[in-house]
């Protein structure tokens, strides 16, 4: 038929005349070539894609297609950044003028006021800066060059902050802080101490810019920088150095720091006594400290034999934390009262160090003062307020509904611009600047306007914003909104397949999605239980699911299938622990076995001491939202205490690890 059909057609083709000869190549090549951009919505998308390619041309034209729409300002002020060198003060303050309260205002000004610093238009500068809402470092910079620039020699003393963070040095500030260094209010030791703090931060660029302030006889080889970041080895091996020079010994302390990141016990192994003896107190302090913050992060016992090495040593913020954890881990409550009383006052304040701080004053016998510390956070929301609160004895209830909107609240916040931009831009799936928006929309709020706007956000499926939105009510509350549960049938049924609570599902996808189905994650994870494309695929073959592809995986009902059963069999292999379980889920199995002690652990000390700032987080909130969601779903009401358990010890039973041995290997 085929044939016959071919040879039907072929000789009419030779009849055709010229003028449809062609109508059919232009209707070809018209259903060949990309089609433009029709709706506002694609113009606009289109537009984003120009500025993304740096197509001004094509930019401008779009932004003529896009008069009177929604999002059009966005495509005005992308033109307005493209030249910010020669754009004239009054276009720029006509489109300030017009988007006045808006983000895009503030965004547009920013970018302005650094252009304008950079140029020093001071008077201009210094007529715009009050507008801001909220400077950042580098506006702040600029913001004390214009005062310094009128005399006002206290703007010197206000770039400190800006020395000593652990980052480049902002534009505006390079003028102020060669001032300092001039006028001798910025020595070498200044010098070296920002050098310290941004090697220690890994910015190894800044540190050598920082390097070029000083003394030709302190400054060290650049080489020889670079090299070390890359691999400490080498130089500590070098027996052949001039240790009266400071930077020798600046640079072998880095090289130690580099080396305790990844190997704390081997680090250790070079600081023997012979080594120790070319440093004075001080430094040798410096070098214990970073010694034991590396081995508190991973766990070791040797970290508080090292902290207390470091003696008087200054100690930060954050070796002060780990400080903190590895008393935990070793069950050292003195030294947890010893740590908290070194700790800044606004550090001791935070609710896990005064839970702790409480948890120690019960076993040193304080019983009046533990009780006084657990009262401090027990009215919260929190893991630890939660904690807290059944260490005093208090019973688990969901606070009643504080306010329920009124439609013409509700309807109020639909008419404000900035949250029907947000709207317009969260359906097509610029999430990034939709979150933007709708946070610059509630940032002056009471409790009744942000219920209004979570409420708003609910009905238009903007799960991730009501939750968000809801959670940041001071007095009245409405928990049914922080613990919102779409998609809680599908959740619910796989959750059921699988013998796993379902408030504990429902509190692992609140913390990885919002409930956002379709939503992508920086790495690639993907759909409400955000699975990895790896992992996706290995469960799907472990359940035999026919047709799997991975562009099915944002699919509600697949997602919950492979999610669940992959928890499962996470679940399984730690001993049945949803702790362990949840750990493993964020970080891989692998991970989470290693963070387990050498003897049981109680729950609560082993999330506290995961090594991963993201992963530590992630547990501590996934066993409360459990928490709130049994209660919602009226469930079996459980102590979070009694949910965390107890980890048992390395060693112990670990089906998974004989799963991995008989070749069942699983993802990490």
């Amino acid at each position: 038929m085929e044939l016959a059909g071919e040879l039907t057609i072929a000789p009419m083709l030779r009849w055709l005349t010229p003028t449809l000869t062609l109508a059919l190549a232009l209707a070809a090549a018209a259903s060949a070539a990309p089609q433009r951009p029709q709706t506002p919505e694609d113009i606009f998308l289109a537009a984003r894609a120009a500025v993304r390619a740096g197509d001004n041309d094509k930019l401008a034209r779009y932004d003529a297609q896009l008069q009177g729409y929604l999002l059009e300002p966005y495509v005005e002020s992308w033109m307005l950044r493209a030249r910010l060198e020669d754009v004239g003060a009054d276009e720029m303050r006509d489109f300030l003028a017009r988007q006045r309260g808006s983000l895009l205002a503030e965004q547009v000004r920013r970018e302005w006021l650094k252009a304008l610093g950079k140029r020093q238009q001071w008077d201009l500068f210094r007529a715009e800066h009050p507008l801001l809402a909220d400077d950042n470092s580098d506006i702040a910079c600029y913001a004390l060059q214009a005062r310094w620039q009128q005399k006002d020699e206290s703007a010197l003393a206000e770039v400190r902050p800006h020395w000593y963070a652990p980052r480049e040095l902002p534009e505006g500030c390079v003028p102020l802080a060669e001032a300092l260094i001039a006028g001798g209010q910025f020595t070498s030791r200044q010098l070296w101490e920002r050098i310290r703090i941004l090697l220690e931060a890994g910015a190894v660029s800044a540190a050598w810019h920082t390097a070029e302030y000083l003394p030709a006889r302190e400054t060290p080889d650049r080489g020889q920088l670079f090299s070390i970041a890359a691999g400490p080895r080498r130089y500590l091996d070098d027996k052949k150095k001039d240790w009266t020079r400071r930077q020798t010994r600046e640079l072998t302390l880095f090289a130690l720091h580099r080396l305790a990141r990844t190997d704390p016990q081997e680090a250790a192994g070079y600081w023997d006594k012979k080594l120790r003896a070319k440093f004075s107190v001080d430094e040798q302090g410096y070098v214990w400290g970073q010694l034991a913050l590396h081995a508190a992060r991973r766990n070791l016992p040797e970290a508080l034999q090292w902290y207390a090495e470091a003696g008087d040593a200054p100690l930060g913020d954050e070796q002060l934390a780990w400080r903190m954890r590895a008393s935990l881990r070793q069950g050292n409550w003195n030294e947890v009262r010893v740590t908290a009383e070194k700790m800044s006052p606004l550090q001791r304040n935070e609710p896990a160090w005064i839970y702790w701080q409480g948890r120690a004053a019960l076993v040193l016998g304080d019983a009046a003062g533990a009780q006084t510390l657990f009262a401090r956070i027990a009215g919260e929301h929190h893991f630890y307020a939660r904690l807290a609160a059944e260490e005093l004895g208090l019973a688990f209830t969901i606070p009643p509904k504080g306010y329920t909107p009124t439609p013409e609240e509700v309807a109020a916040i639909a008419r404000e611009p900035g949250f029907q931009r947000a709207l317009a831009l969260y359906r097509l799936d610029q999430r990034f600047e939709s979150a933007r928006e709708w946070i610059w929309s509630i940032r002056a709020m009471d409790d009744k306007q942000l219920l209004a706007a979570a409420e708003f956000a609910r009905q238009n499926e903007m799960f991730d914003r009501a939750i968000n939105t809801a959670d940041k009510t001071l007095a009245l509350h409405d928990f049914s909104v922080r613990y919102l549960a779409p998609y809680r049938e599908a959740l619910g049924e796989k959750a059921r397949e699988q013998q796993l609570e379902e408030a504990w599902v429902l509190g692992l996808v609140r913390q990885e999605s919002r409930f956002i189905a379709a939503v992508r994650s920086s790495v690639g994870a993907a759909g409400l239980m955000q699975l990895m494309p790896a992992t996706a695929k290995w469960v799907a073959g472990r359940m035999g699911m026919r047709d799997y592809s991975w562009a099915k995986v944002t699919d509600t009902g697949i997602n919950a299938a492979l999610g669940t059963y992959y928890l499962r069999h996470v679940l399984d292999g730690l001993d049945g622990s949803p702790v362990l379980a949840a750990a493993a889920y964020n970080a891989g199995p692998g991970r989470a076995r290693k963070w387990r002690d050498t003897r049981p652990l109680e729950g609560a000390i082993y999330a506290e001491t995961i090594p991963f700032n993201e992963t530590r987080d992630y547990v501590k909130k996934v066993m409360n939202n459990t928490m709130y969601y049994a209660a919602i779903l009226g469930g079996q009401v459980r102590s979070l205490k009694a949910r965390l358990g107890t980890i048992a010890p390395r060693g112990g039973q670990d089906r998974l690890l004989a799963q991995r041995a008989a070749g069942e290997d699983e993802p990490q």
